[in-house]
């Protein structure tokens, strides 16, 4: 004698699958976010540093560099834009105490999101920046040439 139709253990078993894949998905991006708060060898972690540089830099932020930091983030999804834009000011920043200017020039800005994209974001970024036509050619060097190929069609 059945107390439940089949169907319905299968439907429980469907969903016990989706909950455990969607908790283990969202483990990996929290162990990722707690590897970035680690402090590494001199004591602070990498948010630690970013978090220095952007206020290290504010002062030297004008309306300009804000705007153009504002296109250069605008393909990030919006759950994910504010950390982006806070991971590229940082990069950004640094260029900019480091090189000694007294302001965040389009130069910083475009160095500095080229730095602070992941290299498996590379080929977007270089159709990103064509698309906008933004030049990126002194920073060409910069992008990891090889995954920024575009495909060949198969030689026949």
């Amino acid at each position: 004698m059945k107390s439940s139709p089949d169907w319905f253990m299968y439907f429980i078993a469907f969903w016990g699958v989706v909950l455990v894949v969607f908790m283990s998905i969202g483990g990996f991006f929290m162990f990722r976010k707690f590897l970035k708060v680690l402090p590494k060898a001199d004591g602070k972690s990498k948010l630690d540093w970013q978090n220095h540089w952007v206020e290290l830099s504010r002062p030297l932020w004008n309306d300009e560099s804000k705007a153009l930091l504002d296109k250069l983030v605008s393909p990030v999804p919006n759950a994910f834009r504010d950390i982006a834009k806070h991971s590229i000011a940082a990069q950004i920043g640094q260029l900019a105490v480091e090189s000694g200017e007294g302001k965040v020039t389009e130069e910083h800005c475009i160095k500095g999101y080229i730095m602070a994209t992941p290299k498996r974001d590379h080929a977007f970024l270089i159709s990103f920046l064509d698309s906008n036509g933004i030049d990126y050619s002194p920073y060409a060097h910069l992008l990891d040439a090889e995954k920024t190929k575009p495909l060949a069609p198969p030689v026949v």
